[in-house]
C-alpha cells in the first residue's frame, strides 16, 4: 500500500519566491501530473487572484524561470507553460531520486504547499531526512496511509474533492442541473473559469484512479 505525504516549503528554497513577493495577490496551482520526468513534473501552472499582467512580468524576472508563455488566460484565471531553472529540476531531480511522485504543488505568499505519494514507508523516512536537512523551511502536515484502497481519494487534491462534493449534492450534474456553474462558483468564491477548470480536473483525477488500462490500450474498470 501506498503513502502520501503532504509538507510545505518555502519558496526561497524552492521556486518563485521573488514572482510571489511581487505579486503576493497570486495564487498558482500546476496541473496534476503524475510522472518521473523533470521534464514533465511541472510544465502547466494555474495562476488566480494576481494582476496577469504584473505576475507574467515577475515570471519573465524570475531567477528559479527560464522562460514562459501563456496557453490561455480567461476571467482573471491564466494558464503558464513554464521551464523551469537547473536550480529548480535540481530539487525535482532530487525528489524523484527519493522516489516521491508529485500528486499536487500548489504555492502563494512565499510558501509551495506540496503532496507526493511514496511506495514504502522507508522512502518517506528518507525523503524527510533528506529534505530536513536540505531545507529548514521543508515541514511535514500530514501522512495518509490507507488500510484500504478506497480511502486514497483517488488522487484528487482537496480542492477538488471539495468541488466535486458540492457539485453533487446540489445536483449539479442532475439532468436536469438543479444548480450552476456561477452558484457553485460564489460558493467556493473563485471565478467560473476556475470552477470548470477544478470540475474538469477533478473529474479526470477521479477516473485514471478508478479506471485501468487492459493489454488492448481500452479502459475497464477497476473491482471496488
Amino acid at each position: 500500500m501506498s503513502i502520501v505525504a503532504e509538507f510545505t516549503i518555502g519558496a526561497d528554497g524552492f521556486a518563485l519566491a521573488e514572482t510571489f513577493r511581487a505579486v503576493p495577490d497570486a495564487r498558482i496551482e500546476a496541473e496534476r501530473v503524475a510522472t518521473h520526468s523533470r521534464e514533465w513534473v511541472m510544465p502547466f501552472c494555474w495562476m488566480t487572484g494576481g494582476d496577469e499582467a504584473a505576475f507574467t512580468d515577475a515570471l519573465e524576472n524570475d531567477p528559479t524561470v527560464d522562460s514562459c508563455r501563456i496557453i490561455e488566460a480567461d476571467d482573471g484565471t491564466t494558464l503558464y507553460n513554464i521551464h523551469w531553472s537547473d536550480d529548480v529540476g535540481s530539487l525535482i531531480d532530487e525528489i524523484i531520486d527519493q522516489y516521491g511522485i508529485v500528486l499536487e504543488a500548489s504555492g502563494g505568499d512565499g510558501t509551495w504547499f506540496l503532496r507526493l505519494r511514496f511506495l514504502t514507508r522507508d522512502q518517506l523516512r528518507d525523503f524527510q531526512a533528506h529534505f530536513a536537512h536540505r531545507n529548514p523551511e521543508f515541514e511535514v502536515h500530514r501522512i495518509i496511509e490507507p488500510s484500504e484502497p478506497r480511502q486514497l481519494e483517488y488522487g484528487l487534491t482537496p480542492d477538488q474533492l471539495e468541488v466535486l462534493r458540492l457539485t453533487l449534492e446540489r445536483g449539479y450534474f442532475r439532468v436536469p442541473r438543479e444548480t450552476s456553474l456561477a452558484t457553485i462558483s460564489e460558493s467556493l468564491d473563485i471565478s467560473q473559469n476556475a470552477t470548470s477548470q477544478r470540475i474538469r480536473r477533478g473529474l479526470e483525477a477521479l477516473l485514471e484512479n478508478t479506471l485501468e488500462v487492459n493489454g488492448d490500450g481500452d479502459r475497464v474498470g477497476r473491482n471496488p
